[in-house]
């Protein structure tokens, strides 16, 4: 309720000495009409003129009635929450979700241009925000305006046919430039645009057989053209999205060195076509599919430690009847095992040492095979240092020697995988591309986010969508690469890459947590602890 508004019972007698100050000043005039939208129950009965004139008693207005409705004072509790079969539609790159209707207050985490999302049905507030704060599923308020619609039928919403695949090792489809880059399309171009634009009838003449292989084998099959495409509008864009030049068809050429993720792609003029989450069209013929990794972390099902195979072509071993251990099967390259600690020389298997000592030639796994000492990188596992582990927690334990990361529930490791940590291996990273050591806090995590080089280097590059990224120092973060496959391997620039596969699991294994709508989370205060050490 307005704190300037008085109690019900007072308005009356309020506005009867106002009256009466209006007839000293305005004598032989009539009433003045009542202001629009001030009374609730309507006009007051009027007062005539000539009963004051003669002096005559004035008459007390009456007493409000008991069985008056009290006047409304916003909207009901229910409508200020989600659930009641509203929605909201994102229409920026990052349209940012606040803990309050207000947009100086923390921010929780932000939606993807496309997404949808249950919406209360009133807003709470309108501070800064013309279109009002809305409070959405499952917490938190978005502001309606440049970044949000409450038209679900917005041309954003319509052209961004699908948001990411969450918790596959691809969110989206991933394709990596040629050279030249390819155009980015505003609209599903005509043969002639094509040969404008391209300089070759590219369209008339089909993509070759092998691109089309590569295509199958990679993106598959080709998506029913939207029915936004087909009515031939141009694609928007989404506000925060980078648009430099616009001509008739397109707009430009993408970035040298580039890669995109895909969220659909249809079918046209003879070649592929595939629809950035920019919201941009490109000739995926001009462009090279990036393959997922194999590699895989290994699940612990039982206590033990971490390794994983680094030579190709290794077989088990399995006990026979007699306890002998017997040629098996061949295990796949950069598996992952989990070791009892049980080890043998290669006669009847027999605890001889621990893991890693001379006379351990072959090492018994959880799954009942032995392997190969000598193929194995072995892991170490982890101390609490912080207290973590007695309390439950979870963390993470990353070693750059080892190009391994162990994930941790208490004192319990549950997950390990290989890693790449940055080229700069143990020296400096603020002067070579390694990657910092300490302990930390996830700060932030995105589906997925666009990273880029220093654009004045020869070898700068623009990443876009770059997997389950979590941000755990400054720009330092743990990510999935869709760009090579070399895990086990330091390779990166200071961030710790893992496999798409293996990023989707440490995404959901981590706090903060990330609604299922929501595209980013972020906490201030921090999220689950990272160990980064030699």
């Amino acid at each position: 309720m307005d704190a300037r508004r008085m109690p019900p019972n007072e308005v009356p007698r309020a506005r009867f000495f106002a009256f009466v100050l209006a007839l000293a000043v305005f004598v032989g005039c009539g009433a003045p009409d009542e202001p629009p939208g001030r009374s609730v129950e309507g006009p007051e009965p009027a007062v005539p003129v000539a009963s004051l004139a003669s002096g005559g008693a004035l008459p007390l207005p009456p007493e409000p009635s008991a069985a008056s409705e009290p006047e409304p004072e916003g909207p009901a509790p229910a409508d200020l929450e989600p659930g009641q079969g509203h929605e909201l539609a994102s229409i920026a790159m990052r349209n940012f979700v606040y803990i309050e209707p207000d947009y100086q207050s923390t921010r929780l985490g932000y939606l993807r241009a496309g997404a949808i999302v249950p919406r209360a049905a009133e807003p709470a507030g309108f501070k800064r925000c013309k279109g009002g704060f809305y409070r959405i599923h499952p917490r938190g308020y978005v502001c309606v305006g440049t970044g949000a619609t409450l038209d679900t039928k917005h041309p954003i919403a319509l052209a961004a046919v699908r948001g990411p695949r969450r918790g596959e090792p691809f969110p989206y489809h991933y394709v990596v430039s040629r050279s030249p880059p390819p155009h980015l399309y505003v609209h599903l171009p005509t043969p002639e645009e094509q040969r404008t634009v391209e300089g070759r009838p590219l369209g008339a003449r089909g993509m070759n057989a092998w691109i089309v292989q590569e295509i199958g084998r990679t993106i598959g099959d080709a998506d029913p053209i939207s029915a936004f495409l087909e009515s031939g509008r141009d694609l928007p864009k989404p506000a925060g999205a980078e648009e430099k030049v616009r001509f008739h068809a397109h707009r430009g050429r993408a970035k040298a060195r580039s890669a995109f993720g895909l969220m659909a792609s249809f079918d046209w003029t003879g070649r592929r076509f595939g629809l950035t989450t920019e919201l941009d069209l490109v000739p995926i013929d001009r462009t090279r599919p990036a393959h997922v990794s194999e590699l895989r972390g290994v699940v612990f099902k039982a206590p033990g430690v971490p390794a994983f195979v680094m030579h190709q072509g290794l077989r088990a071993l399995r006990a026979d009847e007699e306890g002998k251990l017997r040629p098996a099967e061949y295990v796949p390259f950069r598996s992952g095992w989990v070791l009892t600690g049980r080890a043998s020389s290669g006669g009847a298997h027999r605890a001889e040492g621990k893991p890693g000592e001379a006379l351990a030639a072959y090492l018994e796994t959880t799954e009942g095979v032995w392997l190969a000492a000598s193929s194995l990188r072995i892991g170490r596992l982890g101390q609490d240092l912080w207290g973590h582990a007695k309390r439950g927690k979870r963390w993470i334990d990353i070693s750059i020697e080892l190009q391994m990361l162990v994930a941790y529930e208490g004192n319990t490791p549950v997950f390990a995988t290989l890693v790449s940590t940055g080229k700069g291996g143990l020296s400096d990273p603020e002067i070579t591309g390694a990657t910092v050591q300490g302990t930390f806090f996830v700060q932030s995590k995105h589906v997925t986010a666009t990273m880029d080089g220093d654009p004045a280097s020869e070898a700068a590059f623009e990443l876009h969508d770059v997997p389950y990224v979590q941000y755990f120092h400054q720009n330092y973060a743990i990510h999935g690469a869709y760009w090579h496959d070399e895990f086990g391997k330091a390779r990166s620039n200071g961030c710790v890459n893992v496999s798409p596969a293996d990023a989707a699991w440490l995404f959901e294994f981590t706090d903060p947590p990330v609604p299922a709508a929501w595209h980013g989370a972020m906490t201030p205060a921090g999220g689950t602890l990272v160990y980064v050490h030699p």
